[in-house]
């Protein structure tokens, strides 16, 4: 990326700010003298180390995918990257006035501490490979809620951590989540007891400081039975002219009864590969929801997937992508009926302005055994303009024939029409054109809570400026 087109980008994207923090430690490289540095640096226990050993191993083994978004460019360059970069922090705070000056300020630019006053039950906040501080509200901790760093929850709660860890998601699952699983660092670690109801939801953040870094939090969250949670990430990073690289591994498992709901707003900026997996395992008669909201980055790769295990069980995946010049986001969902009664639907809506591309990539599987389940997709795709472009991938495998499937798919134009309509009410040319995003993807905005909906909104309002006319 050139030195103007950086300075143009930068101008639109406020997340782009860096720190002048010496980090405490830096690896390069991706060897396994690295992943044994960043396991002794954590102290952990020989289980993990092999584990990390391992799921270097099968990284090596596995092929590059050979679809979706070129990714050679960052083939060439992962020899490159910084793999672990530890902030200069001792421990993880429990209090803001803990957190270094230099890094305090920047979680406070992000409106961070304002929030966890405000709408939240508990905050943790990681700055390149660590998470920096950590809280929750004193009631839920005493009621049982665990919400801690994966770090403090492998040392804290190791045979719950065990239990489950790795389960969902396993390293053999792609070459990126072998990567992460050698590599991870920073994520949460949320266990919520049968029956407890946290009302108000958790909210992770993470920043990127470091250039030519690579981010790789793990995050393992458990909704025992009959409970009920709520987690949100969210995500920025400086713009650099280098190429930077997150690649993180989300694992949900929803017991019987249980309700859960996971948002992301990522908001990267253009030099970013975002290739993360999500995945939930869903039991008896419970309910997971993936509210997905995609912007910014180089390329991103994400997938948001629930697995029906048991019978009655219930997901939903609901995914708005913004792709602008220079992006190619790549981006849906995937619906794994493993049960009887079980159903679910995916909700996609993608915008594509500029030369940027929007792909929707999905997978409905239903075998023989899940009888009566029912799914329907929906797939929505909005061009700002000519040059931009967008596909789709549905991919369906129905074995039961008591199934009940349902797809359709839109492509469509912002309209001159509808801009002249709405220009002639007095409303300018850029207003125009964001109203009619937001209508678009309002199915899916309106799912998120107040203050976070009025967040995407304004962000969909900067990337809108200046594309029409």
């Amino acid at each position: 990326m050139s030195e103007a087109e950086l300075k143009h980008i930068a101008e639109d994207y406020k997340w782009g700010f860096a720190d002048d923090v010496e980090p405490e430690l830096k690896l390069k490289g991706l060897s396994e003298d690295v992943v044994r540095a960043i396991s002794e640096a954590k102290g952990e226990p020989g289980w993990l180390l092999e584990f990390r050993l391992k799921a270097l191993e099968i990284y090596f083994q596995k092929p590059w995918p050979t679809w979706g978004p070129d990714l050679s460019e960052l083939r060439r360059q992962m020899g490159d990257f910084y793999y672990y970069v530890k902030p200069p922090v001792r421990d993880e705070a429990r209090s803001w006035d803990e957190v270094p000056d230099e890094i305090r300020r920047t979680y406070e630019k992000l409106g961070i501490p304002e929030a966890e006053q405000k709408v939240l039950a508990g905050v943790g906040a990681q700055y390149d490979s660590e998470m920096v501080y950590h809280s929750i509200k004193e009631e839920l901790e005493k009621k049982g809620v665990i919400f801690k760093s994966i770090e403090d929850g492998i040392k804290e709660h190791e045979e719950l951590f065990r239990r489950y860890f790795a389960k969902v998601v396993p390293p053999t699952d792609n070459k990126f989540a072998a990567l992460n699983s050698a590599l991870f660092s920073g994520g949460s670690f949320v266990y919520v007891p049968p029956g407890v109801d946290v009302e108000v939801p958790l909210q992770a953040y993470f920043r990127v400081n470091t250039e030519g870094f690579g981010q790789f939090e793990r995050t393992l969250i458990i909704i025992d039975k009959g409970a009920k949670a709520h987690y949100i990430e969210g995500c920025t990073a400086p713009i650099y002219t280098t190429e930077a690289l997150h690649t993180g591994v989300i694992e949900i498992v929803v017991m019987e009864g249980a309700e859960s709901r996971y948002t992301t707003i990522q908001n990267w900026p253009v030099n970013m590969y975002n290739l993360v997996t999500q995945r939930a395992l869903v039991h008896e008669n419970a309910y997971h929801m993936w509210l997905d909201g995609n912007l910014g980055s180089k390329v991103t790769m994400k997938y948001p997937s629930s697995v029906l295990k048991g019978r009655g069980a219930r997901s939903e995946i609901l995914s708005i992508a913004f792709a602008g010049d220079g992006q190619h986001l790549d981006t849906g969902g995937k619906l794994i009926f493993a049960a009887p009664d079980t159903s679910g639907s995916i909700v996609s809506k993608s915008i594509s302005k500029g030369e940027g591309r929007s792909s929707y990539r999905g997978l409905i599987k239903v075998p023989q055994k899940a009888e009566r389940a029912k799914v329907n997709v929906e797939c929505d795709a909005l061009l700002i303009n000519e040059a931009s472009k967008t596909d789709t991938y549905p991919y369906m495998e129905i074995a039961s024939e008591t199934a009940s499937v349902g797809h359709e798919a839109t492509v469509s134009r912002l309209a001159d029409d509808q801009i002249f309509y709405l220009t002639t009410r007095g409303i300018p040319e850029d207003e125009a054109a964001a109203l009619i995003v937001r209508g678009f993807i309002e199915p899916v905005a309106k799912e998120l809570p107040l203050e976070f909906a009025v967040e995407l909104n304004r962000l969909i309002e900067l990337e809108m400026e200046g594309s029409v006319g």
